[in-house]
C-alpha cells in the first residue's frame, strides 16, 4: 500500500507569534481547513487562521482522535517551539505516520534559554518537569552540572528552589527565564535557598547551575549506593551485594523489572537509575515497607517506581510481563519461585539471593534443574575489637543467576 500523502503540518510557534514564523509557515496556516492548538497558540496565530480553530480537549487523547479524524484534509497543529523536543509532535507520531506529516519547528524553550545564558546545549541536562514529578531532577544534582528544567506553572520555580535547598543544593544559582521570545520575557537569577521571586509567568524555564553544600544528597552514578541514603528497617540488600546483583540483572534499555520482596526498594530504585527508559515494579507484602519504598523512590528521583502491596505469588497475577526478576525476600514461600520462572519473558534474567538455608536449598534445587550460575558472596567489614580493629563477617549470600531460554 502506498504511503499517504502529507496532510498534517505541525508548526512550531513561539511567544513572538506570527512575527517569528516563516512565510511558508504562515501560508500553510492560512490554507488549513482545521487548525488545532492550545488557546494561547490559537490567539498568537489568529490573524493567519482562515479555517476552523479547535482548542485542545481534555483528556488530550480526545484531541489526538480529532486530529486523526480529519485525515486527508489540510490540517495544522500549532505547537510550542520544537514539536519533537518534549512536544506534541512526539505524541502525534505514535498514531500518525511520519510520511503523513510535515514539521516546521521553531526554537525550543531550551534553545532560547541556552542562548540567553551562553550555555552549550550539548553540555546541559534538559528536563521537562511539566506535568511530571519535580523529584525527577534529583539524580542530576551533581556539583558543576547545568540543568534546564521546563516547569508546569508559575509555582514551579519556588518548588524547585525548595527541593534544591532541602537536598543540600541551596547555594545553587537558579535562573528563571519567563515567556522567552515574547514581549513579556524576563530573566532573573537567584540563589536557591533565598529564592523569593513573586508573580512568575506560567511559561518558564529554570536554569540550575548546581553547587553543593557539605552533606548534599549527591547520587553517585555507580551501582551500589550507600545504604545510609535509603530509609530502611534493616530489610535492604546491602550495597556491595546490591552492586553485584544489579550487575547480574544486567539492565537493558526499556526493560521492566519485578522486585519481589522489595523491602526498602533499593534494587528497583537502582535499576531505574541506570537509565530513564527502565521500569520496575516492587512487590512488598508489608504495608509499612511499601510506603517506605514510595518515599525512597521519590527521594532518589524515580517516582515512577510502581509498588504493589501484597504477598507473592498471588500479588504477581496480572502484572505486565517482566524482562528481569529479582527475588530478595519470600522466595522460599510456596509457589513464589515457580511463579517467577513461569512469568519471566523468554530470554529474560532471574536473579535470587539467599541468606537463609531454606532459600539456599531452593536455589540449589533450581540450579540442579534449570542450570544457571551460583555465586557465594562473603563480605567482611573492619570494626573495633577493643582498642584494635578486626574483621566482622557479614552473613554470606548465595546468589543464583539464570537466563530463561529464548525458545521457552
Amino acid at each position: 500500500m502506498p504511503a499517504a500523502a502529507p496532510w498534517l503540518t505541525i508548526v512550531g510557534i513561539g511567544e513572538d507569534g506570527l512575527a517569528g514564523l516563516s512565510d511558508a509557515a504562515k501560508a500553510v496556516i492560512a490554507k488549513a481547513e482545521v487548525v488545532f492548538g492550545g488557546m494561547r497558540h490559537l490567539e498568537l496565530a489568529a490573524a493567519a487562521i482562515t479555517g476552523e480553530a479547535r482548542r485542545w480537549l481534555s483528556p488530550f487523547e480526545r484531541s489526538v482522535e480529532a486530529v486523526v479524524a480529519a485525515r486527508g484534509r489540510p490540517v495544522v497543529v500549532l505547537a510550542s517551539g520544537d514539536p519533537f523536543f518534549f512536544g506534541v509532535g512526539v505524541t502525534l507520531s505514535r498514531t500518525i505516520a511520519r510520511t503523513e506529516m510535515t514539521v516546521l519547528p521553531a526554537p525550543s524553550a531550551f534553545s532560547l534559554a541556552a542562548s540567553r545564558l551562553g550555555w552549550g546545549l550539548q553540555e546541559t541536562i534538559c528536563l521537562s518537569l511539566h506535568g511530571r514529578p519535580i523529584d525527577l531532577i534529583r539524580p542530576h544534582l551533581h556539583p558543576g552540572a547545568r540543568i534546564l528544567a521546563l516547569t508546569s506553572d508559575g509555582d514551579g520555580p519556588a518548588a524547585l528552589a525548595g527541593l534544591l535547598s532541602e537536598a543540600g543544593f541551596g547555594c545553587s544559582s537558579l535562573t528563571v527565564l519567563e515567556a522567552l521570545g515574547g514581549p513579556r520575557e524576563r530573566v532573573s537569577t537567584h540563589q536557591a535557598d533565598t529564592f523569593a521571586l513573586a508573580a512568575v509567568d506560567m511559561l518558564n524555564v529554570c536554569a540550575v547551575d548546581v553547587a553543593a553544600k557539605a552533606g548534599a544528597r549527591v547520587l553517585p552514578y555507580a551501582p551500589g549506593l550507600d545504604d545510609a541514603l535509603f530509609e530502611h528497617d534493616g530489610q535492604i540488600t546491602k550495597r556491595e551485594v546490591r552492586a553485584l546483583t544489579l550487575s547480574a540483572l544486567a539492565p537493558r534499555r526499556g526493560e521492566l523489572l519485578w522486585d519481589i520482596g522489595a523491602g526498602s526498594g533499593s534494587i528497583g530504585i537502582e535499576w531505574m537509575l541506570a537509565d530513564p527508559s527502565l521500569r520496575a515494579i516492587a512487590v512488598e507484602a508489608v504495608p509499612e515497607r511499601a510506603a517506605r519504598i514510595r518515599r525512597n523512590a521519590a527521594q532518589f528521583g524515580v517516582p515512577g517506581l510502581a509498588v504493589v502491596e501484597g504477598q507473592a505469588p498471588g500479588a504477581l497475577s496480572g502484572l505486565p510481563e517482566p524482562d528481569a526478576i529479582f527475588i530478595g525476600g519470600g522466595g522460599s514461600e510456596d509457589g513464589v519461585f515457580a511463579a517467577a520462572v513461569a512469568a519471566l519473558k523468554p530470554g529474560g534474567r532471574l536473579v535470587a539471593n539467599a541468606v537463609t538455608t531454606e532459600m539456599e536449598a531452593v536455589l540449589l534445587a533450581a540450579q540442579a534443574k534449570l542450570g544457571g550460575t551460583l555465586v557465594r558472596i562473603d563480605i567482611a567489614r573492619a570494626a573495633p575489637v577493643g582498642t584494635m580493629t578486626g574483621w566482622r563477617p557479614a552473613m554470606p549470600v548465595t546468589q543464583w543467576s539464570w537466563a530463561k531460554p529464548a525458545n521457552d
